[in-house]
């Protein structure tokens, strides 16, 4: 290879980690939808209104016209599940830590939290001191809070998470802790529990970043020293920390994820269909990774979850945020599905229906019709949203907001309408404990 090609390569490398590739390259494969061009899905544009009158329905229902009280979404939400549980926490801390301290530590369970937060699947749940039971997200998100309460993440079993607890988790160790059993399986522990110890190793191979104890909430320093302050405000733009998350977290991702030019990309996968349609129609103008399409997808939670407590602990201003993405999710992609704006064609997934009573195929998270379904929901959210505004006269509506007032809500109301007996997105997919 010469040396223009790994040129090439390199800054493909780079420009597939930055948050303006997810819009860019899910667009090409949108654009392919509009012309009949996806290999798995049907696209019907008309469908759209439907689900806008679902969402706004479900914004006045929760909260009338004061959109200005929507939150973004964030694993702050999850955790409050049922009851508020990080307000009792932050009144507490705030009494004996600086806000610094404090919002360290809220940003080392945050972080950590969202990591554990793929898909469980549909049998799993965690069972609370008390007796409340809660699955999904927000049973896991509750999980990781009583695991950190616990110093399960702190190599001194404080009230931290540190690298040198984080290398000796083990897949049973974060079962243990997660109530795993034959009577109540979780997908993707391995994976889960791989991406913990990873990340472990993530955090002391970056203490410019992370400090030389390895601790997430260190970022805040690292992102201190980038921000500038005005009228007494410290002001960091998104990008800074997406540089902490995307470059500082990247040994946590599998090897055997997408790679180029020997990278690991991470939440990073081929599309078929821009390979037929646009790499392999102009191989001239192809480039090593043209048909290569990021979604960054825990990144990105991560990323809209921190900005939460770095804004409302600490009082600084993240700007920039235009840039993050919707969630290319099973919750936000399952909508558009259950709505009709995306039909499979079965024929083209036939022997992936592994029950013949239900009508639900099961995919892997590398196979092209996921590639596509996300690819799809990334976009669709953008029109969503756009659709909002003007429905809902919210000019002023983040997408941060409809995320979690419209969006992943509806996509998980109208699974439970649908299959009430599992709640369950309208495609499945084989977690492996790091996508969805």
């Amino acid at each position: 290879m010469n040396i223009s090609a790994i040129s090439s390569v390199e800054a493909t490398v780079a420009y597939l980690r930055t948050l303006p590739s997810i819009r860019e390259r899910c667009s090409r494969v949108h654009a392919l939808a509009q012309e009949g061009k996806l290999e798995y899905f049907d696209y019907h544009p008309e469908k759209e209104e439907e689900v806008v009158r679902f969402c706004a329905g479900i914004i006045e229902r929760d909260f009338g016209t004061a959109y200005d009280t929507i939150p973004p979404h964030s694993r702050w939400r999850h955790f409050d599940a049922g009851r508020e549980r990080i307000a009792p926490l932050l009144a507490q801390w705030s009494k004996e830590l600086t806000p610094l301290d404090t919002a360290k530590r809220l940003i080392d369970l945050f972080l950590v939290s969202v990591l554990l937060d793929a898909g469980a699947g549909n049998a799993w749940a965690y069972t609370e001191k008390g007796g409340a039971k809660f699955g999904r997200s927000e049973g896991l998100a509750i999980a990781s809070l009583d695991m950190f309460l616990a110093g399960f993440f702190a190599g001194d079993g404080g009230l931290q998470v540190d690298a040198a607890g984080l290398k000796r988790i083990t897949p049973q160790s974060t079962g243990n802790a997660m109530q795993v059993s034959e009577a109540n399986p979780m997908s993707g522990l391995e994976g889960r529990s791989s991406l913990l110890a990873n990340l472990g190793n993530a955090l002391s191979a970056s203490p410019e970043m992370f400090g030389t104890d390895g601790r997430p909430g260190n970022l805040l320093d690292f992102l201190a020293k980038e921000g500038r302050t005005k009228d007494g405000v410290t002001h960091v733009h998104a990008s800074v920390l997406w540089h902490v998350l995307i470059e500082g977290l990247a040994p946590i991702w599998p090897a055997t994820r997408t790679q180029l030019g020997g990278v690991a990309l991470g939440d990073v996968w081929p599309c078929s269909a821009l390979t037929r349609h646009t790499v392999k129609l102009n191989p001239a103008e192809s480039i090593a990774g043209a048909d290569l399409v990021p979604f960054h997808k825990l990144s990105q939670w991560l990323a809209y979850s921190l900005v939460e407590p770095v804004e409302k602990v600490l009082g600084w201003k993240v700007e920039g945020l235009e840039d993050m993405t919707g969630l290319p999710e099973y919750r936000n992609g399952g909508l558009l599905v259950d709505f009709g704006v995306l039909t499979l064609r079965k024929e083209t997934v036939s022997s992936f229906y592994p029950d013949p009573n239900v009508d639900i195929a099961r995919l892997a998270p590398s196979h092209p019709a996921i590639i596509e379904w996300r690819a799809m929901t990334v976009i669709e959210l953008d029109r969503i949203a756009a659709a909002l505004r003007k429905h809902l006269n919210a000019p002023n509506l983040t997408l941060a907001q409809v995320l979690e007032s419209a969006t992943w809500k509806g996509g998980r109301e109208i699974a439970k309408q649908r299959r009430p007996e599992t709640s369950g997105p309208p495609i499945e997919i084989e977690s492996d404990g790091t996508v969805f």
